[in-house]
């Protein structure tokens, strides 16, 4: 189905809760999902509809001949700001995580395993599983994200995460994450009177969303950049919640009446 701009999430909403035996992918971008359907995005995501959202991030209106996008950075000069941007972007990450979402992840399109992988975690997923992917405008937003998709940088510029183990990266695995006094994370070289145990160990099932929040904000080229799943949370979902509540009233107080309805309660004859 098509929607319309921005409205992606309350149409699939409404498929999801009338046909629930049906699993529905909501295709979308920076553009439409964090700026006018921002509320629709925010709002899917705290409901947990059993919805699977591709949330593809060129940093830019590909669509619409480059103007800056949400997620632009800043001083990013577009044909709508000539100057350089002057707004803080939003990370599409740290947003869904902000609304509790109970999956989110993040890969770039042109890194096939790695995204099949997460794709795969987010189709078996029972909740809103947001799935943010890097992708390149060539247009008019060329080596956006070259240092999370050229072969011979990725593996120094990003961590990939993995339950339960510890954040290392590097080509030769040979760099990690700890926290520091400030517990804030801080890059340090293994090998130095430093080993494993002393790294910080992603925990994507932790209920506390702090952690995964911190690596949200890890960000190329201040920091390497975490790819993978990042928090995947089971709670329950809005459209089950739905129709079981309709079937419990359904069953106590028998099928409804349309017409009834109508006529019931206020009305007012119009001469």
């Amino acid at each position: 189905m098509h929607s319309i701009h921005g409205r992606a999430p309350a149409i699939a909403t409404g498929m999801k809760v009338t046909r629930p035996e049906l699993q529905v992918w909501v295709i979308t971008g920076d553009g439409d999902s964090l700026s006018i359907g921002g509320n629709h995005f925010m709002h899917m995501i705290r409901r947990n509809v059993d919805l699977k959202v591709l949330l593809f991030n060129n940093q830019i209106y590909g669509l619409t001949k480059g103007q800056y996008s949400p997620t632009s950075p800043v001083g990013k000069k577009t044909k709508s700001t000539p100057y350089g941007s002057v707004d803080a972007p939003l990370t599409p990450i740290t947003t869904a995580l902000g609304a509790n979402a109970s999956f989110v992840a993040k890969s770039v399109d042109v890194d096939i395993k790695h995204l099949c992988m997460v794709l795969e975690r987010a189709a078996h997923h029972k909740g809103t599983a947001v799935v943010e992917i890097y992708q390149d405008c060539n247009v008019f937003n060329q080596g956006a994200f070259e240092f999370a998709s050229k072969k011979d940088q990725k593996h120094d510029n990003c961590i990939y995460l993995e339950h339960g183990k510890p954040l290392i990266f590097g080509k030769d695995k040979n760099k990690g994450i700890r926290l520091n006094q400030m517990n804030q994370p801080e890059v340090v070289e293994l090998g130095k009177g430093i080993t494993e145990d002393d790294l910080l160990f992603h925990d994507e099932k932790s209920e506390d969303p702090t952690l995964a929040f911190m690596l949200s904000q890890m960000r190329y080229p201040d920091s390497p950049e975490p790819m993978g799943v990042f928090r995947a949370v089971e709670r329950p979902t809005y459209d089950e919640l739905v129709n079981n509540q309709v079937k419990e009233v359904t069953e106590k107080l028998g099928p409804g009446n349309l017409q009834a309805l109508f006529n019931s309660g206020d009305t007012w004859e119009v001469k």
